[in-house]
């Protein structure tokens, strides 16, 4: 399933705690499984319970998704690789990202762990609440995680499948090339869009 071999992949050791450990080895079926309920209550709740209707949810989908992708961006640019100065700065971006990109292809680390993943929704839910009224929060944070995984599969597909389409193939080198071309640039993973709005598609010494 999912383009893995049946050798175990040779994952690069992060703790000795073989608790930790595993915990930063997610099957790429885990996600699904965990957010999916998670999705459907929060839909189902606003639907059911709100009394929310076909053209209020509908707006509230398109607005999580768009919010989403921008999120997206905006973590893997500024979070992901946060250029810290610090021993342990350096450490926490390391095990955030920078495992990543000194093994892109591991198949257990491309889509992110559903504990800290839990963390980050509620932070959000918090952060968002303050700008959505309490009639459409639900939804929007619903479909904000459908965004979500949208994002995890595209990433994992990009990694290890090969993507037929035009838009598919564009979708895939743009964020190959942020891997292997070594440069600061193409931090979209799911769209190219915000690269394009925030200059982003070159690095600084393309564009000079």
């Amino acid at each position: 399933m999912f383009g893995q071999s049946k050798q175990p992949y040779p994952s690069l050791r992060i703790f000795n705690n073989p608790v930790l450990e595993s915990l930063t080895h997610v099957h790429p079926i885990t996600p699904l499984l965990v957010w999916t309920p998670i999705i459907s209550g929060l839909i189902y709740y606003s639907v059911v319970e709100q009394s929310l209707g076909f053209a209020a949810l509908s707006m509230w989908a398109i607005l999580a998704l768009v919010v989403w992708t921008l999120t997206e961006y905006l973590l893997h640019r500024f979070l992901f690789h946060f250029p810290a100065k610090s021993k342990t700065g350096k450490y926490l971006v390391f095990l955030f990202h920078g495992l990543h990109h000194d093994d892109p292809n591991d198949p257990t680390r491309l889509v992110f762990p559903p504990v800290p993943a839990f963390f980050i929704f509620l932070a959000l839910y918090g952060l968002f609440s303050i700008f959505i009224p309490e009639s459409g929060i639900n939804a929007f944070m619903g479909f904000f995680m459908v965004g979500y995984l949208c994002y995890d599969y595209i990433h994992y597909a990009t990694h290890h499948f090969s993507m037929k389409g035009k838009l598919a193939r564009k979708i895939k080198k743009h964020h190959l090339q942020h891997h292997f071309q070594h440069k600061p640039a193409k931090y979209g993973v799911s769209s190219p869009f915000w690269d394009v709005v925030f200059g982003s598609v070159k690095s600084p010494k393309e564009k000079k």
